[in-house]
Parts: structure tokens; sequence; C-alpha cells
């Protein structure tokens, strides 16, 4: 005994009819997929070199304000022998600044020194790595840093007491 014949179409068509595909939705999916892709590593670039240009920025701060210390050693001892005072001699201050951020290998300048303050800025380029794909190759980022010349400690630091100062 032979099976029943199914009408032409498709045999896995339950009803055997012949569907007709419709043209046009051609591509649509291959379209969204592109679109969604390049948008899903657009964001992905934003967080990673983000991440890299904050992590980079701090870097900057930090160096800034460590070569601001430096500087704000630079006492006048003339003028601190001869009244107590905390000045700083500017020269001094910032060769010392100037110096601290050459060993670093870092970029940058010193800003201001007056009277007791120095002021330093610290440049950095950050290389992206996802952003690159979209033409934005480099970052650049800056930190300032500010460091004081007091005579003695001014006032106790409130986390260094017991129970962090409460």
């Amino acid at each position: 005994m032979t099976p029943p014949r199914r009408s032409r179409g498709r045999p896995d068509s339950p009803s055997g009819r012949v569907r007709r595909r419709d043209r046009a939705d051609d591509g649509v999916v291959t379209a969204f997929t592109v679109v969604f892709v390049t948008a899903l590593i657009l964001v992905a670039g934003l967080v990673l070199d983000g991440g890299l240009a904050l992590a980079a920025k701090v870097r900057a701060i930090t160096t800034a304000q460590e070569a601001a210390r430096a500087g704000a050693q630079a006492l006048d001892l003339a003028a601190y022998r001869a009244d107590g005072r905390a000045v700083l001699d500017p020269t001094d201050a910032r060769q010392r600044a100037q110096a601290f951020l050459t060993a670093a290998g870092a970029t940058g300048t010193v800003v201001a020194v007056t009277g007791t303050r120095v002021t330093v800025t610290v440049h950095t380029t950050v290389h992206t790595q996802l952003l690159s794909l979209a033409g934005l190759g480099r970052l650049e980022v800056s930190g300032v840093g500010s460091a004081v010349a007091v005579r003695g400690i001014v006032a106790p630091d409130p986390a260094a007491l017991p129970g962090g100062g409460r």
C-alpha cells in the first residue's frame, strides 16, 4: 500500500499548501544586527576608554599633588629663622616641583608659587582601545594639584583618631 499523496507544496507544511514568502522584509534582520552591534561596540568603547581616561586623570592629579608637595618643601629659611613664617622660596619651589615631574616621567608645568602655595598641572594622553575604531585615537587628560607649606601640625586628622573621629 502506498501512502497518500499530498498536494503540491512544502512537504513539511501541515496543509501541504505552498506559502509565499513576503519579500518586503528581506535583509531587515541583517541591517538591525549591523546597527545594534555597532552601537554595542561604541558603548563598550565609551565604558572601556572612559575608564582608562578616568584612571589617567586620577594618576595626573596624584602626580600633580605630589609635585606640589615637593615644591612646598622649599621654605625660605631666612624668613623662617627671622620670624617663624613659613614662606616659600619661589625659585627653589619651582625647581623642586619640576624635578619631581621629570623624575616621575610626567609632562606638566608649575603654574604658580604664591606665598605658601604651589600649584602644578600635569598633562597626559590616553590612547583609546575601542574608540579608535570610530576615529577617536587619543584623549587629552590633565590634573591639577596644590600644596600649602605650613608650620607644624595644623589640625589632627579625624580618621587617625580612635573610632575614626566619631
